[in-house]
């Protein structure tokens, strides 16, 4: 199984990401770092055209969990709405709502702490290390 999650600001920039459980395949002939930065492109772009449906279902629903919004081949992208308008975006192979829906209630409760970091601005990368394992151990709580 792999994962990969992205939270998006207010402006389509990504505020972070990551990847869960993703191993370099070897191929013949290629690198695997080079494979491994080409998937995670991918990942990025999958992501980054599922923002139009996600912006779209956000007005006709309450819900700050928006579910399944997307599917790419066999991945499916989940998303949530922060009421800052902050898109938390999950890129995943199986679907099990309610862990998908506690991880990422754990992870909006992660970033409501940055963002009462005074230092902290509204749309600019999170780089805090705590932040990060903290989201990596919802991931392997949840996910």
């Amino acid at each position: 199984m792999s994962f990969y999650f992205a939270i998006v600001g207010t402006k389509d920039n990504p505020i972070y990401e990551v990847e869960f459980g993703t191993s370099g395949t070897k191929s013949a002939g290629l690198d695997p770092n080079a494979k491994k930065d080409e998937h995670r492109h991918l990942n990025q772009f999958i992501i980054h055209s599922a923002l139009d449906l996600v912006e779209e279902l956000q007005w006709n629903t309450n819900a700050m969990y928006l579910k399944s919004v997307d599917k790419f081949n066999e991945w499916h992208i989940s998303a949530f709405i922060s009421a800052g308008n902050i898109k938390f975006m999950l890129l995943h192979e199986s679907k099990n709502e309610d862990s998908i829906r506690n991880f990422f209630n754990e992870c909006h409760e992660s970033y409501i702490k940055i963002l009462m970091n005074p230092f902290y601005e509204i749309n600019s990368p999170i780089t805090s290390i705590g932040f990060d394992t903290k989201v990596r151990y919802a991931a392997k709580r949840y996910l």
